[in-house]
């Protein structure tokens, strides 16, 4: 069997081996393993990363092979944190890789003890859900990246990277600034963001035997690519190892 030194040899090469020891040690908790989420999971073990916890209660859906990491026509029905748990110990046995099959709510937000983590990833549809994780999130040590709407996107280039506030052109990021200021709530600290301010049309029909669950509707009937969402989920991934390695720079 392959050793870390083995599996991660180019990594070394490129950031050192006390930066590499650096990137084994964090702790990171990623909420959200669809079109986005899985890419950046994938990512995120591939630079290195041991300590990774998973969160998205659902299974895995036909409508869900275009785009999601871990969707394929056997994986169909199956639990999506699972399925992905599984190719991510391929990639590195020794890794330690936690499943959670639950919902991220208000009455669930406890039991996830966000302040034992050193980076909290946001890639959750549910605007309640995000407000929710946000929010929580950015009260505790931990480093918070979000992202905000991947789907009617087709330009690379157009995908870019700024704070939760400055975001522009993003109908989800618009959405979800609205329901802070209803509250009168804001994240305790800045939270960066993935985005893109291209949006296009959905230009094909719906099919009669669609099969998304009817609260799901809205968000599954808009078209998403999977190179879109990958690079979303990439440059997430990204922006946490960019910030081990400065950090460990200092």
């Amino acid at each position: 069997m392959a050793s870390n030194t083995d599996i991660f040899n180019r990594t070394i090469r490129l950031v050192g081996n006390e930066t590499m020891d650096s990137i084994t040690q964090k702790r990171v908790i990623l909420f959200g393993v669809g079109g986005v989420g899985s890419w950046c999971a994938e990512s995120l073990v591939r630079s290195g990363i041991h300590h990774l916890t998973m969160v998205d209660s659902d299974n895995v859906s036909v409508t869900n092979i275009n785009r999601q990491l871990m969707a394929t026509t056997k994986t169909v029905g199956q639990v999506k944190v699972n399925v992905l748990r599984d190719r991510l110990l391929e990639i590195n046995p020794d890794a330690q890789i936690e499943a959670r099959a639950e919902l991220y709510s208000e009455e669930t937000s406890g039991s996830f003890h966000l302040g034992n983590y050193d980076y909290v990833i946001d890639a959750i549809d549910s605007l309640e859900s995000k407000m929710q994780l946000l929010m929580n999130a950015s009260r505790t040590k931990a480093k918070v990246f979000s992202s905000m709407g991947a789907a009617l996107k087709m330009d690379p280039t157009k995908i870019r990277v700024a704070e939760f506030w400055d975001v522009k052109g993003c109908p989800l990021a618009r959405a979800l600034r609205d329901k802070f200021k209803k509250r009168n709530l804001k994240p305790a600290k800045k939270i960066k963001c993935v985005y893109s301010e291209e949006l296009l049309k959905n230009l094909g029909g719906i099919p009669e035997n669609d099969c998304a669950p009817a609260e799901f509707r809205k968000v599954a009937y808009n078209g998403t690519m999977a190179h879109a969402v990958a690079i979303f989920g990439f440059t997430i991934a990204g922006l946490v190892i960019q910030d081990i390695v400065q950090k460990s720079s200092r």
